[in-house]
């Protein structure tokens, strides 16, 4: 057995025995001793509630209601098991539809069949407001507590992961930057003393021919030169040999999206021709992601000096488009590839969908390097600088929200359920029982009962208990309708009044 199983299983242990601790003193000592079969009962629903209260901690609440009518000691168990089905369930509906059914069942149970008075009455659903409902809710706010620490715990890792992320993306730009003024810089000299070499006169044949593929063997280090800047500043590889847009767009078809694609992508340079797979590929992927089953269009045309690549989506069948946020590295590479070949690209919502562009010069020439861009290479890229809301912090956002929520829910829904519940009280309980001052000060000592119109009703007697021969009105106060007035007989007479003392 695992050490986190016998953990657990360890503490529904002493939950158990700290729960059956009131049942066992109240049915071994006087005046109930010797009472061993409804004891062994009330230890097994005990033992049954713990062991079903972590899958189903709802029923294990309605095991102990039900046993607090078997056995009075029981009920001490309903707080627990309240709290512990806060802690353990996800949702809020089930725990009410529970607790309104445990309401109504034992309203007409003792209202209408047992008979009940409205103070007991009052007196048990006071019971099941602050021993079941209040201690569930403070259980759901430890949740929501714990959820809330979670989610900011999760915000810091994302955080730190976020900025390792940076740095590194940041010193992969720093490199390629180097790489490009440097080594750039160098071939651009060589191939210009080569070029200038070639057109010498004194020159033999052979050696302008040499001259000549020294120069184009510059031009193609430079060309080579630019892709793996380009693969510097992404994070992903290179598209596979020989893969098209169209192979790309087969691929999503195959998959399941409907594509209407109108590509003009021959003889494209390479450069051009990986910056359009990729933005074709990411846009696709946020398609598929973002809006399934919506039809997505795309279209690479090309002019005299650049070529433009737009992919839109519609809006999904299922709802309106949440629109892909921009984070992560897809769109960092994304914007950085189209940058190096001196290009620009525009992604967000349009019609209800989404769309993405870019133009790309077929020349590949790199954009210049603004400022903003010298000081952060992410900048504008889709990845949060340090403090800006990501997913983890709207987590974080959420769960603080939920734990706010939670707290005045906790706080102001057993006020809330009291007040509702003295004001179905209050009139059960003073329904024919109330007797004005005004019909007190009327009542005169010695006058027959018949005689002085007393409600049909008496209120239940108050904590000093009855008193034979007498019978006790209330004047009607809010909430509770205690008992106000005592009035004694003897031989159907009546023989003292007395306003009793609150």
């Amino acid at each position: 057995m695992e050490p986190r199983e016998r953990q657990r299983r360890a503490g529904d242990l002493l939950l158990w025995a700290v729960l059956a601790a009131p049942v066992a003193y109240g049915r071994l000592t006087p005046p109930q001793i010797g009472e061993l079969p409804p004891l062994a009962a009330a230890l097994a629903l005990l033992g049954t509630a713990v062991w079903i209260g972590r899958r189903w901690p709802l029923v294990a609440v309605l095991a102990v209601v039900a046993g607090s009518l078997v056995d009075g000691n029981v009920v001490f168990a309903i707080p627990v098991f309240g709290y512990l089905a806060g802690r353990r369930s996800d949702r809020a509906a089930p725990a009410a539809a529970v607790f309104a059914a445990i309401a109504v069942t034992g309203s007409v149970l003792n209202l209408g069949l047992l008979g009940t008075e409205p103070s007991t009455w009052f007196l048990l659903s006071s019971v099941l407001l602050f021993a079941g409902v209040f201690p569930w809710l403070l259980g759901r706010l430890r949740r929501q507590h714990r959820a809330l620490a979670d989610a900011g715990l999760r915000h810091a890792q994302a955080e730190r992961r976020a900025e390792v992320e940076r740095v590194r993306l940041r010193e992969r730009a720093r490199i390629a930057q180097d790489m490009h003024d440097s080594l750039g810089h160098d071939l651009s000299l060589i191939a210009l003393r080569a070029g200038a070499l070639e057109l010498a006169p004194d020159l033999s044949p052979a050696h302008r021919a040499a001259a000549g593929e020294l120069r184009a063997s510059v031009a193609a280090a430079t060309e080579r030169l630019h892709d793996v800047i380009g693969v510097l500043r992404e994070e992903r590889t290179l598209r596979p040999p020989g893969e098209t847009v169209a192979d790309v767009v087969d691929g999503a078809r195959d998959a399941g999206m409907t594509i209407d694609l109108r590509a003009d992508e021959a003889d494209l340079p390479p450069l051009p021709a990986h910056a359009v797979h990729r933005v074709v590929r990411e846009a696709l992927t946020n398609a598929a992601r973002y809006a399934p089953g919506a039809p997505v269009t795309v279209d690479v045309a090309r002019d005299a000096g650049a070529v433009t690549v737009a992919v839109a989506n519609a809006p999904p069948p299922a709802g309106p488009l949440p629109g892909p946020p921009s984070h992560g590295s897809g769109l960092l590479a994304l914007r950085e590839r189209v940058r190096l070949t001196g290009g620009t690209l525009d992604a967000g919502p349009r019609d209800g969908g989404w769309t993405v562009t870019a133009r790309v010069p077929l020349d590949g020439a790199p954009a210049p390097r603004s400022a903003d861009s010298d000081a952060d290479p992410l900048a504008g890229a889709g990845v949060p600088r340090r403090g800006e809301p990501g997913d983890a912090a709207r987590r974080l956002r959420e769960a603080r929200r939920r734990l706010r929520r939670s707290l005045l829910v906790a706080i102001g829904a057993p006020a809330g359920l009291a007040l509702v519940l003295a004001l179905v009280y209050y009139p059960l309980a003073t329904a024919g029982a109330v007797l004005d001052r005004a019909g007190y000060e009327r009542l005169r000592l010695g006058e027959p009962r018949d005689a002085l119109g007393l409600p049909r009703r008496q209120a239940d007697p108050p904590a000093t208990g009855a008193v034979p021969g007498c019978e006790f009105y209330t004047d009607g106060n809010f909430p509770f309708a205690q008992a106000a007035w005592r009035l004694c007989f003897a031989d159907g007479r009546l023989v003292s009044k007395e306003q009793i003392e609150p």
